[in-house]
């Protein structure tokens, strides 16, 4: 197909010659998802030695050049970096010319929109913003994964339907972030993903030293029943110590983490507080019982009278 065949990049992406500038998780798994959808790999950048396995690995005799070399290859690329690396690496190749008129260029970061490409705009390209609301592991699973997967995208109205299609193409679902919202949208995720995994971690440490053989096996399907529950009712699936109100329970279990995990008090605590106002704001923890609950995570000190920090409730996971 000539030149003067293509459909413009803005109204829907014809098939694309893709660079990748950022051989992390994220580029090669973007990149390899897109050649299943017909467009062509043709160059990748990476420094670390890492970056250069994963991207032979994910993309196959693709050449690995440098930056520069990718956007002159490439009519859509993949701007892959670490969010504090972005700003500088846009600057630095609109500055030195690398930018070309017409070009279609993509950044993953949650953090930022479409105005951190700036400077690239001003030498003629077209800047989207599509974030996959995804961990990444750096091996071909992470394709997989973009099944289904939403996309935090800022575009330019004019190219919105570009983006829809690029992220429909890689499996995804487009969601739309305003510019001025894409922090506090980028905190939310990692609020609750990034979080996740240190609670998931402590977790099974905790039950490795109260000797238990398999932890993941055990929390498996108590914390997918509670992720379901949660993403389903919200609020309502809230269950346990301190949403019962149970303060004895809770002191015992900051007793027992001083003594053994230290580390993890400050973080527990934190939580419990987060759970209580929760509850209460929510009714599911009763005014009365709420007093003493806040003092011990107050101090982390029971200070229910005459209790031994088990105050005769359910020792589950409730």
């Amino acid at each position: 197909m000539s030149t003067s065949q293509q459909p413009d990049p803005r109204d829907r992406p014809a098939r694309l010659s893709v660079g990748v500038v950022g051989a992390g998780r994220v580029g090669p798994a973007l990149a390899a998802s897109l050649q299943l959808a017909g467009h062509r790999p043709v160059a990748v950048s990476g420094v670390s030695d890492a970056s250069r396995r994963r991207a032979e690995r994910m993309l196959p005799d693709v050449p690995m050049v440098p930056p520069a070399e990718v956007l002159a290859r490439a009519e859509l690329v993949l701007l892959t970096v670490p969010d504090d690396v972005l700003p500088g690496l846009v600057e630095g190749l609109a500055e030195t010319g690398a930018v070309k008129p017409g070009q279609l260029l993509v950044h993953t970061s949650g953090r930022y929109g479409t105005k951190v490409l700036d400077p690239a705009l001003r030498a003629g390209a077209l800047p989207l913003a599509l974030h996959p609301a995804m961990t990444f592991t750096g091996t071909p699973v992470d394709v997989q994964r973009l099944a289904g997967c939403s996309f935090g995208v800022t575009a330019p109205e004019e190219l919105r339907l570009a983006a829809e299609a690029l992220v429909i193409e890689m499996g995804g679902e487009p969601e739309w972030i305003a510019e001025e919202r894409r922090p506090l949208y980028h905190a939310a995720l990692a609020l609750g993903a990034n979080h996740l995994v240190t609670l998931v971690a402590q977790s099974m440490e905790l039950l490795r030293e109260a000797g238990v053989a398999a932890p993941d096996r055990m929390l498996g399907p108590l914390l997918g029943a509670a992720l379901d529950n949660a993403l389903r009712s919200g609020d309502a699936a809230l269950t346990g110590p301190v949403a019962r109100g149970d303060a004895g329970t809770v002191a015992a279990h900051v007793s027992e983490l001083r003594r053994h995990a230290p580390q993890t008090v400050a973080g527990y605590l934190a939580m419990a507080r987060a759970t209580a106002d929760r509850a209460l704001a929510h009714g599911l923890l009763k005014p009365e019982l709420a007093e003493d609950l806040l003092g011990v995570l107050a101090d982390g000190t029971d200070r229910t009278n005459g209790s031994n920090g088990t105050n005769g409730s359910e020792g589950d996971a409730r």
